[in-house]
């Protein structure tokens, strides 16, 4: 019986007409800039997001991590949620390898930062201060989608208050395929955006960087500075690539497949957050570390979370969905 992996959509293995992309790859060496794959890559996302440059890296973590570097001088500041993986899930690299100070303000229940809040803190031109240079969001935050128009409220305080706009866009094709619109749609309101291809869309590994020429120029030294530079990365680009082009309008499978799940558990009586992605968020309270073996006796892997995260992908299928209901409905009455 086939594992049901509920852990994350990073876990997704490429299929097979990707691995076949990925072996026909024309490679070069990326560190020249002469890689025509990854060059390929950088081009096309620069241009389906409206950017003017792009930079291919291993990681969201180290896409992020540059984007703020890129921004953000030593001594600098951005605002952030307290929930936001740049924040919180990523190591501290802001702080600790670009000395930018992260204000970190509570996140509201639909995911967004209140801009009232924002607004608050941003600093005064004083020298006691850490100048606030940045404003990052994250879409989707925790499975749910923010709203274009609070995507614009936010571009109009930024530019008011001189600030750039940086989104952690990790699941980006997943708030675009929510709303039903282009991903330029969400992209148009950001100074730069962090586009992972290694969760929902499936590539095995890699996320690019948008933003202006000299955004991105300086990015570009930034990763040779924390050793991103990457070879013959030709291989894992065209996986992406193949993502990009192949894999985005089935997000919507994953969606379904979630609303379906996160239904069937409340009907079952669990407390379940209202389901927007490819999330579903159930209130385990002490039973956490009971279910998580409970599930591993019946080949489903799941976190043991007291919030329990179950994130579906294109590993995971209606007839799987069917097997972890019927697991939970198990559970329950154990």
């Amino acid at each position: 019986m086939p594992l049901i992996d509920l852990r994350s959509d990073t876990v997704t293995q490429p299929t097979a007409a990707m691995r076949e992309a990925m072996m026909a790859a024309e490679l070069g060496d990326d560190v020249y800039g002469e890689d025509p794959t990854v060059n390929r890559l950088e081009t096309w996302l620069a241009n389906e997001l409206g950017f003017a440059a792009a930079l291919f890296v291993p990681s969201g973590t180290m896409s992020n991590l540059l984007g703020l570097m890129a921004h953000c001088e030593r001594g600098d500041e951005y605002i952030v949620g307290q929930q936001a993986h740049t924040y919180k899930y990523e190591g501290g690299g802001a702080a600790v390898l670009g000395s930018i100070q992260p204000q970190p303000i509570d996140g509201e229940a639909d995911g967004s930062l209140d801009l009232a809040k924002v607004e608050a803190a941003i600093k005064q031109d004083d020298f006691h201060f850490a100048r606030t240079r940045l404003l990052a969001l994250e879409n989707t935050m925790q499975g749910k989608v923010l709203p274009l128009d609070y995507l614009a409220a936010a571009r109009e305080l930024t530019r008011r208050r001189g600030l750039s706009l940086h989104l952690d866009g990790a699941r980006l094709y997943n708030a675009a395929v929510k709303l039903g619109v282009p991903a330029r749609e969400i992209t148009q309101h950001f100074d730069s955006v962090s586009v992972c291809l290694s969760k929902g869309l499936g590539a095995p590994v890699g996320s690019v960087l948008c933003g202006s020429a000299a955004l991105i120029a300086k990015a570009r030294r930034l990763r040779k500075m924390v050793g991103g530079g990457m070879r013959q990365a030709g291989g894992l680009a065209a996986a992406c690539l193949y993502a990009l082009q192949h894999q985005v309008q089935r997000l919507a499978d994953d969606h379904a497949n979630a609303a379906h799940l996160g239904g069937a558990l409340a009907e079952l009586g669990y407390s379940v957050e209202p389901v927007q992605t490819n999330m579903v968020y159930v209130q385990l309270g002490e039973r956490a570390e009971q279910i998580k073996s409970f599930m591993a006796e019946r080949g489903i892997v799941v976190s043991a979370a007291p919030r329990l995260r179950l994130v579906t992908h294109l590993d995971v299928d209606s007839a799987d969905i069917e097997r972890v209901i019927e697991a939970f409905a198990a559970f329950r009455s154990h």
